[in-house]
């Protein structure tokens, strides 16, 4: 007989552990603790449930790579306790949070699904209960005993996704995240359809190692028509950042102004690592398919293919975190770690 899968629930902050008082509609921090009173929806579940809290919930705009290591470190101390993990997280970098505990698991075998809500869990209208309780199911989802995900995934509304090919891109609607590059993993209706053709498939019989040396010191950098040299060089010839990612135009596409191809050239002699990412929702960086992306390549810019800007900073602070040496540091970024990238 399978044993029922055991589920750790982790509470890091956000709108979803808020309750509102119905006498005086103030919002109050949600006791987990009294989980299964508060939400009895979660009995009808086949597995058992254990929560814990941040000592400290935090906003998730305050969201830290320390956080991202504490949240993994609490996996990891708990992995071989539980058969998955839900973490209930701020909707607002939880994309970024979803593709750093990409990185960061290494080996992972197990479901670690984020979840979160637009409104609070205790509002009228709350999309916060089915997020949560189908967060959990998908978490307990096994075939045999085995788990049926064994990566990071982000469930919101009715959806599952890869963790770290999600962006969020509206903050009123219930439905505020999306997937352009890759398909869902699974989807909430009448039944649970689970897409396992699209399921991350980890090497057998590994074990965990945790990887939560990430090294902050990194930029971010978005190009617009009219963008001046001044900018430009403060950024490009800064001792201060390691790495950093350009947002070009369409398939990686950039301005050949001589002043700027020069700046990005001498940046790169002297050790800096710049990503080029498209800043389309969708899509792909395709340097070479136009000449105005044909010298970046040439100049040895990394190309950040159909990685989101949120993956793509995630995977940059991990690999420049792990010490990878210059002459590799390419070739690896371009190569998909965690599924991050087509």
């Amino acid at each position: 007989m399978t044993k029922q899968p055991h589920i750790l629930l982790i509470y890091t902050g956000g709108t979803i552990g808020m309750i509102k008082d119905v006498y005086t509609g103030s919002l109050k921090a949600f006791d987990f603790d009294s989980l299964l009173i508060k939400i009895p929806e979660l009995h009808l579940l086949d597995c058992s449930i254990e929560t814990i809290s941040f000592e400290e919930p935090i906003d998730s705009s305050n969201m830290q790579p320390k956080y991202w290591a504490d949240i993994a470190i609490i996996i990891g101390e708990n992995y071989l306790k539980f058969d998955g993990f839900v973490v209930l997280h701020g909707s607002d970098t939880m994309s970024y949070t979803a593709s750093a505990l990409s990185f960061m698991l290494e080996n992972l075998a197990k479901p670690v699904i984020l979840t979160g809500s637009q409104l609070p869990i205790g509002d009228l209208r709350t999309d916060a209960k089915e997020n949560l309780i189908t967060s959990i199911q998908m978490a307990s989802l096994n075939i045999e005993g085995l788990p049926v995900i064994r990566e990071v995934g982000l469930y919101f509304e009715y959806k599952l996704y890869r963790g770290n090919r999600t962006t969020k891109l509206n903050a009123e609607h219930f439905e505020a995240f999306e997937s352009f590059n890759y398909p869902n993993l699974a989807e909430s209706g009448v039944h649970l359809n689970v897409n396992l053709e699209s399921l991350w498939k980890p090497k057998a019989n590994k074990e965990l190692i945790l990887r939560t040396a990430m090294d902050t010191n990194i930029g971010v950098l978005k190009l617009f028509p009219g963008i001046s040299r001044p900018i430009c060089e403060a950024v490009l010839t800064s001792n201060l950042i390691k790495g950093l990612i350009i947002e070009t135009y369409g398939a990686g596409n950039a301005t050949t102004e001589p002043w700027f191809l020069e700046l990005i050239e001498n940046a790169i002699r002297k050790g800096l690592h710049v990503v080029n990412v498209t800043q389309c929702a969708g899509g792909s960086v395709n340097m070479g398919q136009y000449e105005t992306s044909s010298q970046l390549r040439l100049l040895g810019v990394i190309s950040g293919r159909d990685i989101t800007t949120e993956a793509a900073i995630a995977k940059l602070m991990y690999l420049l975190g792990e010490n990878i040496e210059q002459k590799d540091f390419k070739t690896i970024f371009e190569t998909s770690l965690r599924g991050e990238m087509s």
